[in-house]
């Protein structure tokens, strides 16, 4: 495996953060603020530098490199696979009538579908963040494997402005699009793993009333009162201050708990909405953390994935929540930092900060959508 990567700020030119290689076709994986990837030169300056490449892009609450990460910047991470192959395909949430009900499962399984699935290792995928269902979307993308296929991958971000998220193969970014990277090849060895380092705190209540990822009711009172009188005068700063205070979400048809961020408020009906679904009859409590547990998390993460690994990694993708980021704010390197300690300085990292995470619970094969945790994949050949 070969790999380059590059920068850009605003107003500047691109600056190599590696030795800058020849590479053959290479998958070239674009991460950075939104605005940026709107610019109508970008898609045209990245072909002319990688000519032959397979040039995917998403919009991020902020770029991760093992120089830096930053809210303000693009970051290239070219990758050439030299025993193994990639095939790249796509699906878009936003059809010819605007008004037409979005299906994110039949999404999910028909972007999935799309695969031939002899020698398919792993699915990186890359799903618009502003309209897409996450729950729904890995539920669908779940039924179209054999429940052996490890599925990872990121909703895009859009700062903590959740105006709109961009993303595309091979064309300029634009709203609405999912792009899936699959990966071939025997020689191919890939791990990952979560972690979130967030502690449940108040009462447990029990979901009333909900729709979808819409919260309405929590022991049969408006769920937002109660949020707000949790906050105190935090509330005034809602619904930013949402990413700091998820809730934890506990439903009868999983084992495993789930975070979920709150992406945004209804005056209007006191409900809130959330990043996935949340069924009536699961139980919720509020959660909160600190940098360090934050950043602790980030660690055994790194740990996790690394454990049955046979060789090491040549390519670690992050996968980190904008909760997280608001959080760890001027110490947000921190958990990159910890990552790159444990994964070792030889592999090359990329990432960005999401709308949500995809992957399994470890020791699971069903990918899921979750939210504030740091998710890895770890690849090598």
């Amino acid at each position: 495996m070969k790999t380059v990567q590059l920068k850009k700020y605003k107003n500047s030119d691109w600056k190599y953060l590696s030795e800058k290689k020849d590479l053959i076709a290479p998958l070239v994986l674009v991460f950075g603020n939104r605005f940026l990837l709107e610019q109508e030169t970008i898609f045209e300056e990245i072909r002319n530098m990688f000519k032959d490449g397979h040039i995917v892009f998403g919009s991020a609450c902020g770029d991760i490199s093992s120089e830096s990460i930053d809210d303000e910047s693009v970051t290239i991470t070219a990758i050439e696979f030299e025993k193994s192959n990639f095939v790249i395909k796509t699906a878009n949430v936003l059809g010819a009538n605007l008004d037409d009900k979005i299906d994110s499962f039949a999404i999910g399984k028909d972007l999935i579908s799309q695969f031939n699935n002899k020698g398919l290792k792993h699915v990186f995928v890359i799903s618009e963040g502003s309209f897409i269902n996450g729950s729904q979307l890995t539920k669908g993308m779940n039924s179209a494997t054999d429940n052996n296929l490890l599925i990872t991958g990121a909703l895009c971000g859009d700062d903590a402005r959740f105006e709109k998220t961009i993303s595309s193969y091979n064309e300029k970014p634009k709203p609405g699009e999912m792009v899936a990277i699959g990966l071939y090849g025997e020689s191919l060895e890939i791990t990952f793993s979560i972690n979130g380092g967030w502690t449940p705190f108040g009462p447990e209540r029990v979901v009333t009333k909900s729709k979808g990822n819409v919260l309405y009711e929590l022991d049969n009172l408006p769920a937002l009162d109660l949020y707000k009188k949790y906050l105190g005068e935090k509330s005034k700063e809602l619904p930013s201050a949402a990413l700091l205070y998820p809730l934890n979400v506990k439903s009868k048809e999983d084992n495993n708990s789930i975070v979920r961020t709150i992406l945004n408020i209804n005056e209007e009906d006191n409900s809130m909405i959330l990043a996935g679904d949340i069924f009536e009859n699961s139980k919720v409590q509020l959660m909160m953390t600190n940098v360090d547990n934050i950043v602790n998390a980030a660690e055994k993460a790194a740990t996790n994935a690394l454990e049955f690994r046979k060789k090491k990694p040549e390519l670690a993708i992050l996968v980190s929540c904008i909760g997280r980021k608001l959080v760890l704010d001027q110490r947000v390197e921190e958990e990159v930092e910890e990552v790159i300690e444990v994964v070792g300085e030889s592999a090359t990292i990329t990432g960005l900060y999401s709308y949500g995470e995809i992957a399994p619970f470890i020791g699971e094969s069903s990918c899921q959508l979750h939210n504030q945790t740091m998710t890895i994949t770890l690849i090598s050949e």
